[in-house]
């Protein structure tokens, strides 16, 4: 089975707005090395705070190292500490390790940075950190003057650009966007994936479609669903049924299609039963044999689901972690209100209550307007079943 690229990187968090209604905020780290800068983070912080929850540190010199006592935000390797000025900028965090370290820390994380200094310093700060486009986190760069925000790393797929813009919106910034399909105004894919929750099957196309795009070549688009919104410029509709298009959009192996980008919505899960004690190994054979069955790519698969007796069953919790996956959990009374005509077996309910695990827990996962579309499947130990999600794609933010 292949490796997926990883979803979004940006950092959420959720905080209640004044009726009490969640709202989802982007979670950032900020750092500076002057005065200056420091206080200018803290502006950031305060005006972008209904959108954006920061984090803010420093490497100014002069932090006054009398007030400082230990606390970190984020869980650290043994290796990184950090101090937080207890005095009135409490919100300020002080770090004594180098900034290669709290730099790699975020990389870890995935926590998006914005540097307030110079480009150079987080060139050479990032350098080492950098590799791949669809994996690294948002960079952002801000003068310490306050007068421009440069999106420096994962502009497009990690939405460092959309951040810049967001930022230079609030504060009365300049944002400096450099990415030539964004400076002509032309439909970038990799922004449409992220929007879309997409998987990017073969990433080296990226940079042959946005080439196409730019030279105004003609780039055929085939979308195997449904989608809303209007084709953007650059960009000719082609039938799901033509063998070669530019970029195609499908859930489904289509082995007789070839394109230049390959993109994949993540709308199945997977429901399994099993075992106690099955490995990672043996699962994930069962799991390719009915994906390859049903001709589903891996990459659109957007999580597993089970009983909660299974939480905690190592062969599953290793899997998600090794594909991203969610990995969703249901008790037995949550699983028999599914409603639906599933595989009774007399044996599973006098183990664990219910009388089906694997096709009840995908759809109950799938939530609303979702089909099985493969059913219960059961070899060596281990119950599988596939259900799909209500799907479309949009065109209106890309």
């Amino acid at each position: 089975m292949r490796d997926i690229n990883g979803p979004d990187c940006m950092h959420r968090i959720l905080k209640q707005n004044f009726e009490g209604e969640e709202v989802e905020r982007k979670s950032v780290s900020i750092i500076s090395f002057t005065e200056r800068g420091m206080k200018l983070s803290e502006e950031l912080k305060d005006r972008t705070k209904e959108s954006i929850h920061a984090s803010l540190y420093t490497k100014w010199g002069k932090y006054p190292e009398d007030n400082h006592r230990s606390q970190s935000s984020l869980p650290l390797p043994p290796c990184l500490h950090e101090n937080k000025y207890a005095g009135k900028e409490a919100e300020v965090t002080f770090c004594e390790e180098s900034l290669f370290a709290w730099t790699r820390n975020r990389f870890f994380y995935k926590q998006p940075i914005i540097f307030i200094g110079a480009c150079g310093i987080a060139v050479r700060a990032i350098a080492p950190l950098v590799r791949d486009k669809l994996q690294d986190i948002p960079v952002l760069v801000v003068d310490e003057a306050g007068r421009f925000v440069i999106p420096l790393l994962s502009g497009h797929f990690g939405g460092a650009n959309e951040l810049a813009e967001e930022i230079a919106g609030i504060v009365g910034m300049s944002a400096v966007i450099t990415t030539a399909t964004d400076v002509n105004q032309l439909f970038a894919v990799d922004v449409f994936a992220r929007h879309n929750h997409l998987a990017i099957c073969n990433r080296e196309g990226i940079k042959e479609i946005s080439a196409a795009i730019l030279a105004k070549e003609k780039v055929t688009f085939a979308i195997d669903g449904i989608y809303e919104g209007r084709l953007p410029e650059g960009l000719t509709f082609a039938k799901p049924e033509e063998r070669h298009v530019s970029i195609f959009l499908s859930p489904y192996e289509k082995e007789e299609r070839t394109a230049m980008l390959y993109l994949v919505p993540r709308v199945f899960v997977i429901g399994i039963g099993c075992r106690r004690g099955k490995t990672a190994a043996e699962i994930e054979a069962e799991i390719d044999k009915y994906l390859r069955q049903a001709r589903i790519r891996i990459e659109a698969v957007s999580g597993i689901a089970s009983i909660d007796v299974k939480k905690d069953e190592k062969g599953l919790c290793e899997l998600s972690e090794k594909y991203g996956w969610n990995f969703q959990t249901f008790s037995k009374e949550e699983l028999e209100s599914v409603p639906g005509n599933y595989k009774a077996s007399s044996f599973v309910k006098s183990m664990v209550g219910v009388d089906n695990v694997c096709e009840r827990a995908a759809m109950a996962a799938c939530k609303e307007d979702a089909g099985l579309v493969l059913g219960k499947q059961a070899q060596n130990g281990v119950t599988v079943a596939i259900a799909v999600r209500k799907w479309s794609v949009s065109f209106d933010e890309a």
